[in-house]
């Protein structure tokens, strides 16, 4: 870009009439009076550093600055803040951070007003802790500091469950960096006593140096080794045998034994083998927590969606702010340009625009018409919009997202249980082994027997193999909730890596959903306005893709006794006269030509004719499933001529038509018999069945699909792209979980001997467990950045689509 035609402070292209501003002495040009305030105020209190540490521009800062009057109302503070010395403490959240030279910023600007006791921003979370002195500052005007700078406040959700991970992740810190510490002070110690080769050392020296080792050791193995003697605590309360069961007895066994041989002046000891075992075991659990941590960084990005306050339109048509609480179903919310929608409701009054790229990963803008569907949590662009709230809080789609979410990063795969099996397993056996290297090096040469046990014991440590699928499945979920892709059953991802086939359903899934009205004729006993309003009364309460061709009917009458035939239309009594609408066998008796028939006991009939458009990404979802080798089919309730167009538009080859719910899972458990792996991509509508039955199935987004629960995974919207991308990152997955495994296996294959035949000192073993647990977790973390798909354009293209239930 060219930074002339760019605004000084946030990067953004400037308009034909710029803002202007003198900095020390030069005539600079901004995009809004906001940002050159912001500038302004930067350079009047000394901060120009700003603009030459960061690496990214920041935020536009707008000229409109958000209302801060709110934060300061109690019955908010009391929900979101907390007592302490000096004041309160509050977390709030801001999209504008990019760099750490923001972090710098915001610590100087808001650390600068009066009654600030501590700040602390982090670039990489987006959070920002606060401490202020409520009696001396409003909480207001330190945030209206952070707005006008460009750094908009958000309320932070969760925030007990938040500062309780903040605790420990602060806590599992200070332990590293203690065992650490430890490490290298009796690693110093240790080199001193390995160098006297000869025996050369004076007895007190050597005494001295061991019991200066016992000071340094001690509190790494009681303190910053507590995490695995707690857990070979609650191991063994449980009557099981697990890896902190073999890492806490192999470190209290190394200490005490060091303990007695410093008491009796033995002439070994093992302070360094226990510290350096506490020590890299807590480095490779941390990198394991970082795993976990970009897996659950999707929660909090749904959290900083969520906002602090809405503003309510009162009967007389002035405004309120209220917080979010207060919120109610059926209040009408009015929403700013760039502020998030606070509940899920009706667009009221004007068209408006909508960005649902945190919900649905589209990354441009929706249009919504009056009458449409919006979400919490999506933003508002262009222009303000008036919204009947309709679902708020925990009812909300943004909320069921946030719970698909966590339940994804929850989930425990078979391959996983079955690891720890193994390991626990493997500990018993290791237990017997080392009782019987020990009874062999007691026999042999006893002055050794000890020393091979333990490092036995340290170097075949199951924590590879423990961590080997754990470490894999939690980055692979949060690569897979980042592409807009939730697996809610264990094992999906391994299901969907092993798919041979993929059987597609039409309407709602290849096909956009929006199916069209193109004629109403051949009408009997019926004008057409009137057969119009008599299918939008039977259409009006149905979830089915089809009855959105009939949803801009106004005033349709009220159906009664409704019911929906699967795989054939639906019925019901409109007006005195019971009405059947669908295929022309069903509804009219008549021979199936593909149109939607509708017919009443009075003998009226008339027939629709409803298109619909092909997603704009089928084609290339298609060709890249194709291109993973996987077999395709179609599977449609439509008619045959109108399906086989439709599979020949998109290459695919297998196509069926007029296939009931229970002809898809017949199709679907005709290709199990096979062989075959079979996923399911469905609307999860009117697809429950197969979804259930396949091996593995994919419920496309929208509303709907979010909260079914026969489908293994379901998207957050509805780009095809997706499955080809989760498919690709399933197989990647199963792949690194594979080389865990390997790499876990071999490496006690091969270091089970060598420890055996007492070729590895203590301190070399526990260096190679802790090679091996950060190499089964660094290649774990290679599946946090899955590759993008291709973005594929196209237009959507009619095509007809029939009477199917």
């Amino acid at each position: 870009m060219d930074v002339t035609a760019a605004c000084h402070h946030c990067g953004e292209p400037l308009p034909r009439t710029p803002a202007h501003a003198e900095l020390d002495g030069e005539r600079r040009a901004f995009c809004c009076s906001g940002c050159a305030a912001a500038a302004q105020w930067i350079a009047q209190n000394r901060l120009q550093d700003y603009y030459r540490l960061r690496s990214e521009p920041a935020m536009r800062v707008g000229e409109d600055l958000p209302e801060m009057a709110l934060w300061d109302r109690e019955d908010l503070l009391a929900g979101h803040t907390r007592q302490v010395e000096g004041g309160r403490e509050i977390t709030v959240l801001t999209d504008g951070m990019r760099c750490a030279a923001c972090a710098w910023l915001i610590d100087r600007a808001v650390g600068r007003e009066p009654g600030v006791g501590e700040i602390s921003a982090n670039a990489i979370t987006g959070r920002i802790r606060i401490v202020w002195d409520p009696a001396q500052v409003a909480l207001s005007r330190l945030l209206r500091r952070l707005a006008s700078l460009g750094y908009r406040p958000y309320l932070a959700t969760g925030e007990a469950r938040e500062r309780a991970r903040r605790r420990e992740r602060n806590r599992a810190l200070v332990r590293v960096g203690i065992a650490g510490i430890g490490s290298m002070q009796a690693m110093m110690f240790a080199e001193a006593l390995y160098l006297d080769f000869n025996n050369t050392m004076p007895v007190p020296t050597r005494d001295f140096f061991r019991w200066i080792t016992f000071l340094v050791s001690t509190p790494v193995v009681f303190w910053a080794g507590w995490p695995f003697i707690a857990g070979a605590l609650r191991e063994l309360r449980h009557l099981r045998l697990g890896m902190d069961t073999l890492v806490a007895g192999s470190t209290l066994l190394a200490w005490l034994a060091s303990v007695w041989g410093t008491v009796v002046g033995a002439e070994h000891v093992w302070y360094d083998a226990a510290v350096m075992f506490v020590f890299l075991l807590l480095v490779a659990r941390q990198l394991e927590q970082r795993a976990r941590g970009i897996a659950s960084a999707q929660v909090d990005a749904l959290a900083r969606a969520r906002p602090a306050f809405a503003t309510r339109e009162r009967a007389d048509g002035s405004r309120e702010p209220v917080p979010l609480a207060l919120l109610a179903p059926g209040d009408v919310a009015w929403v700013a340009v760039g502020e998030p929608v606070p509940g899920d409701g009706i667009l009221l009054d004007a068209d408006a625009r909508f960005e649902e790229a945190l919900l649905t990963g589209e990354s441009t803008a929706v249009a919504k018409r009056a009458g449409d569907t919006v979400y919490a949590g999506t933003a508002c662009r262009e222009h303000p919009a008036r919204i009947r709230v309709v679902r708020v809080g925990d009812d909300t789609r943004l909320a069921e997202l946030a719970r698909l979410v966590e339940l994804a990063q929850s989930q425990r795969p078979p391959l996983a249980r079955s690891a720890e099996k193994i390991a626990s397993g493997f500990v018993a056996g290791l237990l017997l082994a080392a009782l019987a290297v020990y009874a062999w090096w007691r026999v042999h040469d006893p002055s050794r027997a000890f020393e091979v046990v333990l490092a036995l014991l340290v170097i075949s440590c199951p924590c590879a193999l423990s961590l080997a699928v754990p470490a894999a499945m939690a980055a692979a979920h949060g690569a897979l909730a980042r592409l807009g892709v939730l697996a809610v059953r264990p094992g999906a991802l391994d299901r969907l890596a092993e798919a041979t086939d993929i059987v597609f359903d039409k309407t709602g899934t290849l096909g956009d959903g929006q199916p069209r009205l193109r004629a109403v004729d051949r009408c009997r006993g019926l004008d057409q306005a009137q057969a119009l309003r008599i299918a939008a009364a039977l259409e009006r309460d149905s979830r089915h893709p089809l009855a959105a061709a009939f949803a801009d009917v106004a005033d349709p009458p009220l159906a009664r006794n409704v019911r929906a035939v699967a795989g054939r239309g639906i019925e019901g009594e409109v007006e005195g006269v019971h009405y059947r609408l669908g295929q022309a066998g069903y509804a009219d008796g008549t021979e199936d030509d593909g149109a939607l028939w509708l017919a009443g006991d009075d003998g009226s009939a008339a027939r629709f004719a409803v298109a619909e458009g092909e997603r704009a990404d089928a084609a290339g979802a298609i060709a890249r499933l194709r291109e993973q080798g996987l077999r395709l089919h179609l599977s449609s309730g439509d008619a045959a001529r109108n399906v086989d167009a439709f599979g020949t538009r998109l290459g695919i080859t297998e196509v069926h038509a007029r296939q009931s719910p229970q002809d898809k899972l017949d199709y679907a458990r005709a290709l199990q018999q096979q062989g075959r792996i079979v996923a399911m991509v469905g609307d999860g509508l009117n697809d429950a069945p197969v979804l259930a039955g396949a091996d593995v199935s994919i419920a496309m987004g929208e509303g709907a699909s979010l909260a079914h629960r026969a489908a293994d995974l379901v998207t957050t919207g509805g780009s095809l792209l997706r499955i080809p991308a989760a498919v690709a990152l399933a197989r990647n997955a199963r792949r690194i979980v594979r080389q865990n495994l390997a790499w876990a296996v071999g490496y006690n294959v091969l270091a089970l001997p060598l420890a055996a035949a007492g070729l590895v000192t203590p301190w070399l073993a526990a260096l190679g467990m802790a090679l091996s647990s950060l190499a089964v977790t660094l290649n774990a973390l290679r599946l946090a950045r899955p590759r993008p798909e291709p973005a594929t354009v196209a237009a959507t293209r009619p095509l007809p689509i029939e009477a199917t239930r």
